[in-house]
């Protein structure tokens, strides 16, 4: 088993109007970070917390 250090994780990223995001699937995390700050810091999420966030956005939670 690779130790999650050596774990390759891929970004996918997502724009609108410039306000770009990059999201990534780490073992049971969520990574989210800003595509222009690539060497910063990312959000951590758990994939129950990111499965709640995005029912709210098909929900209309954040318009």
């Amino acid at each position: 088993m690779r130790s999650k250090m050596d774990r390759e994780v891929r970004w996918i990223s997502r724009c609108a109007d410039g306000a770009c995001v990059e999201v990534a699937l780490d073992g049971e995390d969520v990574l989210v970070r800003d595509s222009k700050r690539t060497d910063g810091p990312s959000l951590k999420f758990s994939r129950s917390e990111w499965a709640a966030f995005q029912d709210g956005i098909l929900a209309g939670d954040f318009d």
